[in-house]
C-alpha cells in the first residue's frame, strides 16, 4: 500500500509539478530558439547588405580618388607649358613616374588636342607613346566626352574639392579590370590662354585587381576578396558588379560575407539547451545561481585588485605596483643588480594638440606594447601618468647590455606610429639609475633616474643618460642660467643679435638675413641658444627675449634696401593674444615695411588650433608680414599637411641638407617638399648649406633660397654693415 502511495505521489508530482515545468521550459526554449534563428538570419542579411553597400561606396571613392590625385599635377601652369613643349623628361618626372610612385597609378598617358599620345607610362616605366593604341578604344570616347564638356563650358562638376571637369569609367585594360580617368591639363592661374576642348589631356589607369584587392581586404575587412569575370551564385559568396558608364558589366568583386548571426547562433544554441535543462532541474538551477554569484564576487575582487595596481589605458602596472616590486627587489639579500629607468615621450603634447586625445591615447598604448617587447618577461614596465613610464630591469650588471636595451627603446620610439591615417613621429628620452652603484633606496634611485632623464631632455632629447654626480651639478647650473638670464635682460649688454645672409639660388644675390640671438655671459662666455632658449620658454622669459630680438632686427632692417629680415618666434609668444599688435607697433617704431619682415614659426605653432595663435597668424599675414615654417620635415610633420598650412615659405631642415648626395631618401624628401611647396605657390629656403655639392644639388632641385656656412656664418651688426657697404661698392 505504501509503495502504491509513493508511486501515486511521484506520479502526481510528475503531473502537477515536473511535467508543467518541463513543458513551460520546453515552450520557452523553442520560442527562444525560433527567435534566435530568425534574428540571426536577419542579422546576416543586414550585414551582407551593408558590406555590399560598402563595396559599392569603395569602388565609387576609388574613381573619385584617381581623379582627385590627377588634379595635383593637371591644374598647373608649368604642366600646360611643358606638355605643349613636348618635354618628355619633364612629363615623365611630374605626370608619369611621380604619379606612379606617389599615388600608385598603373598607367599614365598624355594626349594632345588631336587626341594623339605624346607620352605613355606603363608597367612601371615610361614607354613609347604608341603603347596608347592598346587602350585607345576605351579611352578615346571618354576623351571626346570631356572635350565636349569643356567646349560647352559645363562647370556642373566643379566644387570646393573638384577643380576641373573630368570623365572616368570602368573598363577592361590588357585583360584586367581598371578605372580609367581623363582630366584636362589647365592653368592654375588663368594666365595661359587655352581654347575650350583643345587642352592636353591626362589619362590615368588604376587596375582593380592584384595588390589593390589586398589593400581593400586589409582596410575594409573583406574576407577572401577576389575578382572574377563571372558572378558566383553560391550562398556563401557576395558579389559586386563593376559597371561601366553605359551599364555593361565588366566583372565582379567576390568575397565571403561576414555572418555574425550564424556565429552567434552556433555559440548560443548549446548554451540555450543547457539553460533549458537547468530550468527543468530547479534545485540544480538554484545551486548554479549561487555558484555564479560566488564566481562574480570573486571576479569583482580580482578586478578591483587589478585596477588598483594597473593603468586602465595601457594595462601596464601603475606606480603602486611598480613601487612594491622595486622595494621587494631592493630588499633581497644579497642584492642583485637593479636598473631603474625613467622614460618621457618627446613631442607627445604636439600629438594631443594636433590630432586630439584619442590619438594620444592610442600612441601611449602602442608605445607601452613596444616597451614590453624590448624587455624580458620578469622585468617591470609601468606607466605612472601622462606620457611617463618607469622600467625595472633585474639581474643585469653589464653596462653595455643596459645601454643596448636603452638604445633599443629609443629606436622603437622613433619608428612611426600610424594614428588615424597619419604617420606620427615622436621620440623618447630616458634616464637611468643603478642599484647598488647609485644607492639602495627606491625614492633616492628614482630621483636620480629623474635627474638623468632631465639631462637627456635638455641635451637633445631622443637619447638616454645614466645618472652621474655631474648631472646634479648640471641641474644646479640650469637654475643659475635662469637667474643669469633674468639679470641679462634687466641690465643689458649680454644679449646680441647676429645676422646670417640668405642667398637666392637663382642669381646668387643676398635677398635677406636671419636674425639669430647670441648670449655672451660675463663669466661663462658664449652660451648656446639650444641651452638657454628652452629655459626661457619654460620660465616665461621668452616673450621679453623675443621682443628684444624683434626690435633689434626691425631697426637694423629698416636701413636695408629691398631685403628681408627673418626672426624666429616661439609658440609661447604666438599664444599671447596681443602678439600681432606688438609686432605692428615694433614695425611702426622702426619704420620697417611689414613685407620686409618674415616670422619663422614651428609647424606645430602654425597648426595650433587655439584661438590666440590662429588669430595672430591671420592678423600678421593680413598686415603683410610673411610667415615661414622653420625646420620643416622634423618632429611631427607630414608632406600632406602642406595642403593646409597658411604660410608663405617652407624652410627645409639642415638634417636633410646634410644627407644630400649621401642618402637617396633625403634628396627625395627635399624634392617632394620643394615640388609640393611650389605647387601651392610657396617659396622654399634650405638651411645648413655647407658644401658646394649641397649648393649644386639644392639649386638643381629648384630650391628658391639658400643659407649656411658655405656663404657666411652669422655676424654681428657692425660686421654686417661693413659687408653691405663692400657689396654695394662692387
Amino acid at each position: 500500500m505504501d509503495s502504491q502511495n509513493k508511486a501515486e505521489a511521484k506520479y502526481h508530482f510528475f503531473l502537477t509539478r515536473a511535467l508543467p515545468i518541463m513543458a513551460v521550459a520546453l515552450m520557452v526554449g523553442c520560442g527562444i530558439l525560433t527567435l534566435l534563428i530568425w534574428s540571426s538570419r536577419e542579422t546576416d542579411r543586414i550585414s551582407s547588405d551593408r558590406q555590399a553597400s560598402l563595396m559599392a561606396l569603395v569602388v565609387s571613392q576609388l574613381r573619385t580618388a584617381v581623379a582627385h590625385d590627377q588634379e595635383s599635377v593637371t591644374v598647373w601652369d608649368e604642366a600646360v607649358k611643358q606638355t605643349r613643349a613636348g618635354n618628355a623628361g619633364w612629363m615623365d618626372s611630374n605626370l608619369g613616374s611621380w604619379m606612379y610612385d606617389y599615388f600608385g597609378l598603373d598607367g599614365i598617358y598624355v594626349l594632345d588636342p588631336a587626341n594623339q599620345p605624346v607620352y605613355a607610362f606603363a608597367r612601371g616605366r615610361a614607354v613609347s607613346p604608341d603603347a596608347f593604341s592598346a587602350i585607345a578604344e576605351d579611352v578615346l570616347p571618354l576623351a571626346d566626352t570631356l572635350r565636349a564638356i569643356q567646349r560647352a563650358g559645363d562647370r556642373s562638376q566643379i566644387s570646393d574639392r573638384v577643380l576641373t571637369p573630368g570623365v572616368s569609367d570602368i573598363a577592361v585594360i590588357n585583360r584586367r579590370p581598371a578605372i580609367v580617368s581623363v582630366k584636362p591639363i589647365v592653368s592654375d592661374t588663368g594666365d595661359i590662354v587655352q581654347a575650350p576642348g583643345e587642352e592636353y589631356l591626362h589619362v590615368a589607369v588604376r587596375f582593380l585587381d592584384g595588390n589593390l584587392l589586398d589593400e581593400l581586404e586589409s582596410d575594409y575587412l573583406f574576407d577572401n576578396l577576389t575578382f572574377s569575370w563571372v558572378q558566383d551564385h553560391a550562398s556563401d559568396v557576395s558579389s559586386q558588379a563593376l559597371l561601366s558608364i553605359d551599364g555593361q558589366v565588366k566583372g565582379y568583386l567576390l568575397w565571403h560575407p561576414y555572418r555574425p548571426g550564424l556565429a552567434v547562433m552556433q555559440r548560443v544554441i548549446p548554451v540555450l539547451l543547457i539553460v533549458i535543462v537547468i530550468a527543468v532541474c530547479s534545485i540544480a538551477g538554484f545551486l548554479m545561481l549561487h555558484h555564479n554569484r560566488s564566481k562574480k564576487l570573486e571576479a569583482s575582487e580580482v578586478r578591483i585588485r587589478y585596477l588598483a595596481l594597473h593603468d586602465p589605458l595601457t594595462g601596464l602596472p601603475n606606480r603602486t605596483y611598480f613601487n612594491e616590486h622595486v622595494d621587494h627587489a631592493l630588499s633581497d639579500e644579497p642584492l642583485q643588480p637593479v636598473a631603474l629607468l625613467y622614460l618621457d615621450l618627446d613631442r607627445f603634447k604636439q600629438v594631443n594638440d594636433t590630432l586630439g586625445h584619442p590619438s594620444g591615447d592610442a600612441l601611449i598604448r602602442e608605445f607601452g606594447q613596444r616597451l614590453r617587447a624590448v624587455v624580458r618577461q620578469d622585468d617591470v614596465v609601468a606607466r605612472i601618468g601622462g606620457d611617463e613610464f618607469t622600467i625595472m630591469l633585474r639581474g643585469r650588471s653589464d653596462r653595455v647590455e643596459l645601454e643596448r636595451i636603452c638604445e633599443r627603446m629609443v629606436e622603437v620610439a622613433q619608428r612611426p606610429f600610424e594614428l588615424d591615417g597619419h604617420s606620427v613621429f615622436v621620440g623618447v628620452s630616458i634616464g637611468a639609475a643603478l642599484a647598488p652603484d647609485d644607492g639602495r633606496e627606491r625614492v633616492n634611485l628614482l630621483r636620480k633616474a629623474d635627474v638623468a632623464l632631465y639631462y637627456s631632455k635638455t641635451t637633445g632629447r631622443g637619447r638616454y643618460s645614466f645618472f652621474s654626480e655631474d648631472m646634479d651639478m648640471t641641474l644646479g647650473r640650469r637654475q643659475r642660467i635662469e637667474l643669469d638670464l633674468r639679470l641679462a635682460l634687466a641690465e643689458g649688454g649680454q644679449l646680441h643679435v647676429y645676422y646670417q645672409p640668405i642667398r637666392s639660388a637663382r642669381d646668387r644675390q643676398i635677398v635677406g638675413y636671419e636674425a639669430l640671438l647670441r648670449w655672451n655671459h660675463p663669466e661663462s662666455g658664449w652660451i648656446s641658444p639650444e641651452f638657454f632658449i628652452p629655459v626661457a620658454e619654460e620660465t616665461g622669459l621668452i616673450e621679453d627675449i623675443g621682443a628684444y630680438v624683434l626690435s633689434e632686427a626691425c631697426a637694423a632692417a629698416a636701413f636695408w634696401t629691398g631685403m628681408t629680415v627673418a626672426v624666429n618666434v616661439s609658440a609661447v609668444e604666438l599664444r599671447n593674444p596681443a602678439y600681432a599688435e606688438k609686432v605692428e607697433k615694433t614695425l611702426a617704431a622702426a619704420g620697417l615695411e611689414p613685407r620686409q619682415l618674415e616670422l619663422e614659426v614651428t609647424e606645430t605653432a602654425a597648426t595650433d588650433e587655439t584661438t590666440a595663435a590662429a588669430d595672430n597668424l591671420r592678423r600678421l599675414r593680413a598686415l603683410g608680414v610673411k610667415i615661414a615654417i622653420d625646420d620643416f620635415g622634423t618632429g611631427f610633420s607630414s608632406l600632406g599637411r602642406l595642403q593646409s598650412l597658411n604660410v608663405d615659405r617652407i624652410k627645409i631642415d639642415k638634417s636633410f641638407v646634410r644627407g644630400l648626395g649621401q642618402k637617396a631618401g633625403d634628396e627625395a624628401i627635399i624634392r617632394a617638399i620643394v615640388d609640393l611647396a611650389h605647387a601651392r605657390g610657396l617659396k622654399t629656403t634650405a638651411e645648413g648649406v655647407e658644401t658646394p655639392e649641397q649648393d649644386a644639388g639644392l639649386t638643381r632641385i629648384g630650391c628658391d633660397n639658400l643659407q649656411g656656412y658655405l656663404y657666411s656664418k652669422a655676424v654681428p651688426l657692425h660686421e654686417l654693415k661693413d659687408m653691405i657697404v663692400a657689396r654695394r661698392k662692387t
